[in-house]
């Protein structure tokens, strides 16, 4: 690591923060907060890696803030998706998966020339930068921007460099910025530091810009055109600025170092994993390796995210794995990663409090992640050892083939980066087409056993002509006058179904609830004039049709037929009752185990509901029996559920829940209990919490790691179980002679005898075997020197019998002991070689020879061996030639 002044003082990272915010507060900007990784209501994104993702909707007109300038220094993850520099973090001086983006914005405000003046005034009055070590880079027509560098901040036309069109297309260039291939974009202006002559490296748009000379440090967006389909670009009637600065290479500069790592966040987070696992070069790329995914580790935990095996869980454990697998490099084998927290508070701890508020969430769930994978980690590394041998070395160019790295991942839990980051150490690469493909083809696998026989699907064409299903399940379970749409037979349309046929019914009014959402779909009647069709289940065809599933079993049903729809009223009251007790178990939940937890998936149905959430150990018995107690208290209080429809912004200000990666519409509708529960739902609910009536817990496991499951019950179905509960109870202490209040009392008695009658029996056993010994012992044959014991005992086990061959070796020395414990018809077998007799006989074969002969096998050590076979008079002639077999083997 350089060794250079500690300028953390004036230019430390926290005051690096503190001058950006303080600077454009003093020009009137609105200071906003730090979006969370994982972005809002934006499934078209794995992770916020931008400033600009939270102001994604104000620069595509569908959200108006209350401000026309903001500033914000926004935390910024790439690690998954298109966006990725996992692979780069260690190898290079600027790559990290997590950073933080020192950004100002205006909103139709002011433009060009404010945003110029602003940065440089920033740049080089108050943090002094040497205005000589300054070039910055134009878009090659931006003849405004060219100009204001130029004419008001007076930097010298040498040091403008226009950039243009240099990724193969109209404006597909380094200084032309653009959201999408249509849509809000324009030219940006950049501006780079020039860390010297002594470094490699040549100025932006020549053919050395690649090396580490000339740095970006500060990118400045102009958002002043619309591109249209055909690539024209049309002004916006209100143009933008939006610009990003990286608070690592600004205050590496600033610091006067020239790689990141070097400035005094990550000198201090370096030096405790240096001193976590004993390593003493702090120039150690693993150790950038652990400081930098210690960021990305904890604020994934604090927006969220847990370790999973899919989606952004998934990439959570592969950058905790790939911090875990460095340490071990460094030879800490044992629980070190979650002890990186602490440093990192002390860090950032000021700039982000809510490190140290989540201080608990975050270590458990790294110790866990940690213990889990180490158990994986040794023999993943064996077999890792083993693939890379059978590669070859790097000089023959060596590749893992794509089947043994899917079997690294699929078996070892080792994510295929991480794989290709042992790789790339070892001069070796990873078959990425041969790893898709295997991965494809589990794809298919699963997709395939997925499948059940009534897919909810429909011919396009058939959807394409008929309106979407309008809903009225909400209000009433009985509608007359629906109009048939459709009829399907084994998929396809027909006009008319006859009694006896099966099929869907598509009705252009509804009041079945379709399956969506967890909630089971409606089973019920639909009836008129002598036609009666036996709905069993609602589902959604192509995302907006009511599919009637179910058998015509009287009369003929037409399409244009009207007809009478009745819900199954007793099977949609139970679900209801499981539904919104789904919503009150994932408020307590939520209270009880930490806000980390969110619904990753859930079944209700009639007769229970079963929840799946996001957490990273089990549920406690004291934790479950809180859970269930907030619940019954909530129901106990009887909120009214009040349902409102209302814009997405809107419902998430009201405070309504929303899943991160579910895709809502404009509307949304929020179903509220009380001060309990605020989520967005589209299902059917109780009118008030009290209607749920009793709400119990069944059962408590693991789903996948990082998911656990709660199945309960609700209404008649918990008091039945209840019941139930009490009844085996009841038996219980009937069988034990007392009350059910005496139980408990009554079972520890009973278990306690048992062990006590266990102890003697065990010890009325050793007594017998030890003079059942002595009497073998007296009984031993000899064969060139050698005690050969040979003998068939009733009702001993496999224990009783190497309890007593360890004995009789102890007595006899020079011995050859094969015993056969008898009971219900089959025999065990133990054999015993000692003394002089080692090395001429071994156990292993003796048995072998034994068991061959009575249907068994058996094998083992050269001085202990057992098997097993069939007791019969073959047993007594096998254990008679014993003397014989010896006496062979000896001579």
């Amino acid at each position: 690591m350089s060794k250079t002044p500690d300028n953390s003082g004036k230019s430390g990272t926290q005051q690096v923060r503190s001058d950006f915010i303080e600077f454009f507060r003093g020009k009137a900007h609105t200071i906003v907060p730090s979006a969370p990784l994982v972005p809002a209501n934006d499934p078209t994104l794995l992770f916020t890696n931008s400033g600009m993702v939270q102001f994604k909707n104000v620069f595509l007109g569908s959200e108006k803030p209350g401000y026309v300038r903001a500033a914000d220094v926004q935390r910024c993850l790439r690690a998954g998706g298109k966006h990725n520099d996992l692979d780069q973090v260690g190898y290079t001086a600027r790559h990290h998966t997590f950073f933080e983006m020192l950004g100002n914005w205006s909103f139709g405000d002011y433009f060009k020339e404010d945003a110029i003046v602003w940065a440089w005034e920033l740049l080089t009055g108050v943090w002094k930068i040497d205005p000589a070590r300054l070039l910055v880079t134009v878009y090659h027509t931006d003849d405004e921007a060219y100009a204001i560098w130029r004419d008001k901040v007076g930097v010298p036309a040498e040091r403008i460099i226009r950039i243009g069109d240099n990724k193969g297309a109209p404006y597909a260039s380094d200084n032309f910025w653009q959201m999408a291939d249509t849509g809000p974009c324009g030219p940006c202006t950049e501006i780079f530091y020039d860390h010297g002559p002594d470094i490699p490296g040549g100025p932006p748009g020549s053919p050395d810009e690649d090396g580490d000379r000339f740095i970006e440090i500060w990118n400045l967006v102009f958002m002043q055109f619309d591109r249209q389909p055909d690539g024209t670009l049309l002004p916006l009637p209100a143009p933008c600025v939006d610009t990003g600065m990286g608070l690592e290479r600004v205050a590496a500069v600033l610091q006067g170092v020239h790689g990141n790592y070097d400035i005094d966040l990550f000198r201090n987070l370096i030096a405790a994993a240096g001193k976590l696992t004993g390593t003493a070069d702090l120039d150690n790329k693993s150790l950038r390796v652990i400081a930098d995914h210690i960021r990305a580790c904890a604020f994934l935990i604090v927006d969220g995210v847990l370790p999973s095996n899919e989606g952004r869980g998934y990439v959570l454990r592969r950058i905790i794995r790939r911090a875990l697998r460095h340490g071990w490099m460094l030879g800490q084998k044992g629980p070190f990663f979650h002890k990186m927290l602490v440093p990192l508070i002390d860090v950032m701890g000021e700039a982000y409090p809510e490190l140290a508020g989540k201080r608990e969430l975050i270590e458990r769930a790294l110790l866990a992640e940690e213990e889990r994978f180490a158990e994986t980690l040794d023999a993943g590394m064996r077999i890792f050892d083993e693939v890379a041998t059978k590669a070859g070395g790097a000089a023959s160019g060596g590749v893992i083939p794509g089947a043994d790295a899917f079997r690294l991942y699929d078996t070892y839990g080792f994510p295929v980066d991480l794989t290709a980051d042992i790789a790339r150490e070892r001069g070796l690469s990873v078959d990425m087409v041969g790893f898709e493909a295997a991965m494809e083809q589990q794809r298919e696998t699963a997709r395939a056993a997925g499948k059940f026989g009534n897919t909810a699907t429909m011919p396009a064409e058939l959807a394409a002509q008929l309106p979407a299903t309008q809903f009225l399940g909400y209000d009433r379970l009985t509608e007359g006058g629906l109009e048939v749409l459709a009829l399907l037979r084994d998929g396809t349309p027909v006009d008319r179904l006859d009694a006896g046929d099966e099929g869907v019914v598509i009705l252009d009014r509804t009041p079945f609830y379709a399956e969506s959402g967890g909630q089971v779909g409606d089973a019920g009647e639909l009836d008129e004039a002598g036609t009666r069709f036996m709905v069993a289940d609602t589902l959604k065809f192509a995302g907006q049709f009511h599919g009637h599933v179910g058998r015509l079993e009287a009369g003929s049903l037409k399409r244009g037929d009207r007809i009478l729809g009745a819900v199954d009223e007793a099977r949609r009251a139970a679900t209801v009752l499981n539904h919104s007790a789904t919503h009150l178990l994932h408020a307590a939940l939520r209270s009880v185990l930490g806000e980390h937890v969110t619904q990753k998936g859930s079944l209700v149905a009639p007769d229970r509901l079963r929840f799946d959430f996001s957490h990273f150990q089990p549920v406690s018995a004291a934790e479950l029996a809180e859970i269930e107690l907030r619940v019954n208290a909530e129901i106990r209080r009887n909120h009214a559920a009040e349902v409102r429809h209302m814009g997405m912004q809107e419902a998430l200000d009201f405070g309504a829940l929303a899943l991160f990666g579910e895709k809502y519409g404009d509307e949304v509708r929020v179903l509220r209990m009380g001060d309990a529960s605020t989520e967005l739902c589209g299902g059917t609910h109780v009118a008030r919490t009290g209607d749920i009536g009793l709400f119990k817990i069944v059962s408590e496991g693991g789903v996948s790691a990082g998911v656990r499951r709660i199945e309960a019950l609700t209404g008649q179905g918990a008091l039945d179980h209840v019941a139930q509960e009490e009844a085996r109870l009841d038996e219980a202490a009937r069988l034990l002679g007392g009350q059910p209040a005496e139980v408990a009392d009554k079972l520890r008695n009973l278990i306690e005898r048992q062990k006590k009658l266990e102890r003697e029996l065990e010890a009325a056993k050793a007594k017998a075997a030890a003079g059942a010994t002595s009497d073998l012992a007296g009984s031993a044959s000899e064969v060139r020197g050698i005690r050969v014991v040979a003998e068939r005992l009733e009702g001993f086990d496999a224990k009783a019998l190497r309890e007593a061959v360890d004995r009789l070796k102890q007595q006899l020395g020079d011995a050859v002991i094969v015993l056969a414990g008898t009971a219900g018809g089959k025999a065990a077998l133990v054999a015993g070689v000692s003394g002089n007799a080692a090395g001429r006989v071994k156990a292993g074969e003796l048995i072998g020879h034994v068991a061959g002969q009575i249907n068994g096998k058996g094998g083992g050590r050269p001085d202990m061996a057992q098997g097993g076979g069939e007791d019969g008079p073959s047993l007594v002639a096998a254990l008679a030639g014993v003397p014989g077999w010896v006496e062979q083997r000896l001579s």
